[in-house]
Formats: structure tokens, C-alpha cells, sequence
């Protein structure tokens, strides 16, 4: 009997998939961000700290706070407003 998967990358074989293996520059670990910038959730599969849901992967929020090395991240999700905590290098600027 086959057990389905209910870890936190279930499902995501294609989502968190990466053309070229390797580890992202350090500058994209170093992003600064503002409150109220815009940023889109784009996942890097590599870093595994402070990764959100792939559910959000491609979804646009705007800084809320700060919180360690992390950023809150505020988007709406089937009309209601949701809080993220996501490390910058899963986010980019939006512009």
C-alpha cells in the first residue's frame, strides 16, 4: 500500500525543479528590503531555510516587518490576508 507524501516539498517534483545545479551567489542571500516594497515569492530550492509554502510560489506581497534574518511577507490568498516568513533569498523586488 502506497503512503502519499505530506512532507513540505510534496508535490513540487516540476515547481522547485532547477536547470543548472549549484548554490546561489552570496549577494542573493545579502538582499535588503524596505517595509512596504513589493517583492514576488520566487522559491530557490537550494535554500531550505525560511522556505514558504510552494503554494505562494509567484505570488506578489509587500514587505510587513523584519524578523531575524527574514523577512513577513503580506499577500492575499483567496481573499484573505496572509502573513509569510520567508528569507530574501526567495524574494525578488518588484518594480
Amino acid at each position: 500500500m502506497a503512503f502519499k507524501a505530506k512532507g513540505p516539498r510534496a508535490r513540487t517534483r516540476h515547481k522547485l525543479q532547477k536547470k543548472v545545479r549549484g548554490m546561489p551567489k552570496p549577494n542573493s542571500m545579502l538582499k535588503t528590503f524596505e517595509v512596504g516594497d513589493k517583492v514576488v515569492i520566487k522559491i530557490e530550492p537550494s535554500i531550505h531555510s525560511a522556505m514558504p509554502f510552494p503554494r505562494f510560489h509567484g505570488n506578489i506581497g509587500s514587505i510587513k516587518g523584519k524578523r531575524g534574518t527574514a523577512y513577513l511577507v503580506e499577500l492575499t490568498d483567496g481573499g484573505k490576508t496572509k502573513t509569510l516568513i520567508s528569507h530574501p533569498v526567495h524574494l525578488k523586488r518588484v518594480m
